[in-house]
């Protein structure tokens, strides 16, 4: 086995069961991409197991940090029954959850999402990759599901040194797919729709939405960045008179508004908007618009913290014109899904949002990812998404 030397002092993060060294952090050693290491500290001192990635930042990813534990098929198979156990157990209504969520499973790099009886994988790290076939076996044998789809499409990929790889790892058959959802059927595209075809982290947040909707009447809501509408759909549920939604793909908002009729909702209900989001919101204030409820879920801006500057300043100017655009009492449903947007940034980038606005807000809620999308306490880069519920409230001069 080949080791990995920190630097003095390099291995606080570790003793803290952080599962990340950056390659700043080494004093010497090397291994090929996916290789299992020993990593130690500067004295000798044995750390943890760690899969290499020689073109990353994050240079070791920790798979273990019993320096007893075996590296190999059964424990990977270990760790993948521990995670969709856990999922069975937290009961989920839907038939579309997260079965493995990454470094919060203890599987560096891996994501998968279950779609009734199929399986979306996305191998994101060095180590996941070189294990690619073991795990896509031992998920097939775990679920009992017949098909295992690969996204493994993301730009992180890239920062590994890896290709792009996409297709049927297992199985075979049509990639356009329906889920239900808290009682609701949403059609996906698990080939072309983003992430593995859908936003399931936001499961949660859209029953919430429904729910403000049932109890507080909205007769018109806007849904930004809307994707397929599952928002949409949720408003329409919970009773809104029509909703608008806004999205710059064609082929999203088409998906869309078949999710509307697949529900059953009148046609007239909605209006799908292919459009700047931006655009659109100014010229909704210009002609006087205003709307009960709009729902703000935008693209990550900030993938990480170098970009949390530029990034806020989208944030902000996006939230100040939702302000403007809700009716007195009206409710914002706002997000980020940005890494580099810590929750206490986000807070303050929505009071200052309002601020500008001239008007003031009451928090009714905090949002994040649904509950099949954890994060450990020793790895906080997991709570990537997080919202605010905010009425608006009589505004004043600022």
């Amino acid at each position: 086995m080949k080791t990995i030397r920190l630097k003095p002092g390099k291995d606080r993060s570790l003793l803290r069961r952080h599962p990340w060294v950056f390659d700043g952090a080494i004093a010497k050693g090397g291994a090929d991409a996916g290789e299992t290491v020993r990593v130690e500290s500067h004295e000798g001192q044995f750390l943890a197991w760690g899969a290499y990635s020689p073109a990353s930042r994050i240079r070791v990813r920790v798979w273990s940090f019993d320096e007893t534990q075996r590296m190999d098929a059964a424990f990977l198979r270990t760790l993948l029954a521990r995670a969709i156990a856990l999922r069975a157990r937290l009961g989920i209504q839907s038939d579309g959850l997260r079965l493995v969520h990454g470094e919060s499973d203890g599987l560096p790099g891996l994501i998968v999402d279950r779609y009734g009886d199929t399986l979306v994988a996305q191998f994101t790290a060095c180590g996941v990759e070189r294990w690619k076939n073991v795990l896509a076996d031992a998920l097939i044998e775990l679920t009992g599901c017949p098909r295992l789809y690969e996204r493994s499409d993301t730009s992180s990929r890239k920062l590994e040194g890896l290709a792009e790889a996409t297709g049927w790892l297992r199985g075979c058959g049509d990639t356009a797919l329906v889920l239900n959802e808290h009682g609701w059927r949403l059609g996906l595209d698990i080939a072309h729709g983003h992430k593995t075809g859908y936003y399931l982290d936001q499961r949660d947040s859209r029953q919430v939405c429904y729910q403000y909707t049932q109890r507080l009447g909205f007769a018109q809501v806007l849904n930004c960045f809307s994707y397929t509408g599952g928002f949409t759909v949720a408003a329409l549920a919970g009773g809104a008179g029509h909703v608008t939604s806004i999205d710059s793909s064609g082929p999203a908002l088409e998906q869309a508004a078949a999710n509307v009729a697949l529900n059953g909702f009148e046609a007239t209900r909605a209006t799908f908007m292919d459009a700047d989001v931006n655009a659109s919101l100014r010229r909704f204030i210009s002609e006087g618009r205003q709307f009960d409820a709009i729902v703000l879920d935008p693209p990550k801006l900030a993938p990480t913290a170098a970009h949390a500057e530029r990034a806020a300043r989208a944030y902000k100017d996006i939230n100040r014109l939702a302000f403007k655009l809700l009716t007195p009492g009206g409710v914002l449903f706002t997000f980020s899904c940005s890494g580099g947007i810590g929750v206490e940034l986000f807070h303050k980038i929505v009071a200052s949002a309002g601020l500008d606005a001239g008007v003031d807000g009451a928090i009714l809620q905090r949002l994040g990812g649904a509950c099949d999308h954890p994060m450990t306490v020793n790895f906080p880069e997991g709570e990537y998404l997080k919202g605010l519920v905010v009425m608006k409230n009589t505004g004043f001069n600022p």
